[in-house]
């Protein structure tokens, strides 16, 4: 179905847009990982689609991923690493109010299977411009800038 790396990792964002739990986690192969951007970790691809389609429901029902920087490292003709950047926009706060733009890396490793290629393993992480780690203190869990 997807000839590259590449092309599955956009499917993803297409079957993100659309909302799309089912297309998105088909994307996948049945024991695949993915990591949220809080560090909960799913491990096949019927938590995964569990997972998409909550959030889809819950928090990201106006939402939009849109790729502003995509890269491929080859590892062989049948295992692609893609890495993206991308901007979420529309998500619901918490009080109901639209929440501000998020930027986000995410890394995927993708295999050519017999079908074509599929996700194994995705990673999403927020990026935090300014800071340059996290740290739990007194005031709770929050990004740090050691240069200031």
């Amino acid at each position: 179905m997807f000839e590259s790396g590449e092309a599955v990792a956009r499917a993803f964002f297409e079957c993100w847009n659309n909302g799309d739990a089912d297309g998105l986690a088909a994307l996948f192969v049945e024991d695949a990982d993915f990591v949220n951007v809080v560090g909960f970790w799913w491990r096949d691809r019927r938590a995964i689609r569990k997972a998409h389609d909550y959030g889809f429901r819950r928090i990201f029902q106006n939402a939009r991923l849109e790729i502003t920087e995509l890269a491929v490292r080859e590892l062989s003709p049948d295992i692609h690493i893609v890495h993206t950047v991308s901007t979420l926009d529309g998500q619901s706060g918490i009080d109901g109010e639209k929440a501000g733009q998020r930027v986000a890396v995410i890394s995927m490793v993708t295999r050519r299977g017999e079908a074509g290629f599929e996700i194994v393993s995705c990673q999403n992480t927020d990026r935090v411009e300014g800071a340059d780690t996290h740290v739990r203190d007194s005031g709770g869990f929050r990004p740090a800038n050691y240069r200031e």
